[in-house]
């Protein structure tokens, strides 16, 4: 197996990104799969990159990054040494970093991945993304969507949280695990509310009209499940899977120390494969 760790993604305008890749030598150029970790995630969060090889093992060009405002860096790409830029974050920034990977792959990859077949994945808040990506851009086949989120806007803070945030220009989430106060800057709403409808997810998947699975847990404390039920009948076209008993991470946490994924985490990856080799 081919694994490519770090790379490094300059832009001239905006923060760099760092990614991943996983694939086989192959004779035939492999269908490409992009990852987006979700909130306060990273691409080597917990059992990631176990499910970055059995994509690989399954014949697929499999790539995973860390947004470019997740609050990692070039040099510390695991957890949240910058958290200037977790606060500067906003869905606008994180449709630019996928563009701006999927341009990076078509420019260094065309020996390796077949760039007519591009498949995205996103976890959690990286599902809402996608779901939007996919509507967007032209080049995306199939959609596949992890415990994502349905609404971006009914996560802000609202009423008087909303204008204790307007007031002071930042409001602060803990992180349970690191104990990080993780801050988010006004313009986070004010870069959304410039924009609304391209933030839509229920707009975007009713426009949808390429294969889209969604997947969620039944025990899932974090993205409830009536989330994934409205994605669902937002297109009625799309396949929804629910896994009994599976929480949000499906299973998995960080760090990740054994070597085979978590029984929930590996049911996915093998519903994902059958999906996109349909």
């Amino acid at each position: 197996m081919q694994i490519e760790k770090n790379i490094v993604l300059e832009r001239a305008h905006n923060k760099p990104i760092v990614l991943d890749v996983f694939y086989q030598t192959s004779p035939q150029k492999l269908p490409l799969v992009l990852f987006c970790h979700g909130y306060k995630g990273f691409k080597d969060w917990g059992a990631w990159p176990l499910v970055a090889k059995a994509f690989a093992e399954a014949g697929f060009f499999f790539v995973k990054f860390n947004f470019s405002h997740n609050g990692g860096t070039v040099e510390e790409p695991i957890d949240f040494p910058d958290l200037k830029a977790f606060g500067e974050n906003n869905y606008r920034k994180e449709l630019e970093d996928i563009k701006d990977v999927l341009d990076f792959c078509e420019e260094n990859y065309t020996a390796t991945a077949n760039l007519s077949q591009i498949h995205l994945i996103g976890h959690s808040r990286g599902g809402g993304i996608v779901t939007l990506y996919a509507n967007e851009d032209t080049r995306i086949t199939k959609l596949i969507s992890w415990a994502g989120v349905s609404d971006f806007e009914m996560r802000f803070p609202a009423g008087d949280a909303f204008e204790e945030w307007k007031r002071t220009n930042v409001f602060y989430t803990v992180n349970g695990r690191t104990k990080q106060n993780m801050p988010h800057f006004f313009q986070f709403w004010e870069d959304y509310a410039k924009d609304p409808a391209r933030f839509d997810i229920e707009k975007a998947c009713k426009e949808i009209t390429i294969p889209h699975l969604i997947i969620h847990g039944t025990d899932d404390a974090s993205v409830p499940l009536w989330e994934a039920e409205s994605l669902h009948e937002w297109n009625s076209s799309s396949n929804l899977l629910l896994i009994k008993g599976a929480n949000h991470v499906f299973g998995a946490k960080h760090p990740w120390e054994k070597d085979h994924m978590p029984s929930h985490l590996k049911e996915i990856v093998t519903k994902s494969i059958d999906f996109l080799n349909a």
